[in-house]
């Protein structure tokens, strides 16, 4: 059953991780995290990939209410292939016909939806199929490649590759090439027989 939802008293859990520190790589500012050992390990922080957002961030005020940074939005601009619409506001069966205080409200920040221009794609797979490298790519060439420096001259290769060049590192073309070829066994096919004449 649905309860009521206090929309000006809504928290959520945010600060700094005891026992590391959260750090931004590269010219995209993709989020790690240090995790510092114990002393007697004699080792250098363990660094991670961070999913945690701005809420582990202490130099991020946050207000749940103004929702999170729109990261991308500069990276999309700069392509010229979408565009902005008018999206529609809440619908009650958005709410599952919920009334009254059960009812919740709508995110009090509206940003206009964005849809691609005629003619154009604006997912990653058409990018990389048209030879396009995105700050997306770049984004995940930073967090894949994540300790292969640390490690590289003791980095031994195990098992079989098959015959597949496996790199030591992760480039953004490496991130192209890899949807291109992962395309064609990724698109749908029909199930569905036509009658014979």
């Amino acid at each position: 059953m649905n309860k009521p939802l206090d929309m000006k008293h809504l928290t959520v859990t945010a600060g700094p991780i005891r026992g590391s520190r959260k750090i931004h790589v590269g010219p995209h500012a993709v989020p790690m995290r240090e995790i510092a050992l114990h002393p007697s390990a004699n080792e250098p922080p363990v660094r991670v990939y961070d999913t945690s957002g701005p809420y582990t961030d202490p130099a991020v005020a946050i207000d749940i209410n103004a929702g999170l940074p729109r990261l991308r939005s500069g990276w999309i601009a700069a392509r010229g292939d979408v565009e902005a619409y008018d999206g529609r506001h809440v619908k009650p069966e958005d709410n599952g016909f919920a009334e009254g205080q059960f009812l919740v409200p709508e995110f009090p920040v509206r940003h206009a939806p964005l849809r691609a221009k005629a003619g154009r794609a604006v997912t990653q797979l058409a990018y990389a199929r048209a030879g396009i490298v995105t700050p997306e790519m770049e984004f995940i060439a930073v967090r894949e490649n994540l300790g292969r420096a640390q490690v590289r001259d003791a980095m031994k290769r195990d098992g079989e590759s098959f015959g597949a060049a496996i790199p030591d590192f992760i480039t953004p073309n490496s991130c192209a090439t890899r949807w291109r070829a992962a395309a064609p066994s990724s698109r749908p096919t029909s199930t569905t027989r036509r009658p014979s004449r």
